[in-house]
């Protein structure tokens, strides 16, 4: 999972840049990736805490 954090990031940092320069639909698309990856490592972490929650009291 820290590696789609770590994208996120760098998606982040890649639409900032991209904004900076005026590129506003690279920077978007980059946006909405980033915002992806990031929730999708969200939904990832949720989803493997309650399995192991579940897997230690059973």
């Amino acid at each position: 999972m820290g590696n789609l954090l770590h994208y996120a990031v760098v998606f982040l940092v890649i639409a900032l840049a991209a904004a900076f320069f005026g590129f506003g639909g690279v920077a978007g698309t980059a946006m909405g990736g980033a915002r992806l990856l990031f929730w999708a490592a969200i939904i990832l972490f949720v989803v493997s805490a309650v399995v192991g929650l579940l897997r230690r009291n059973a």
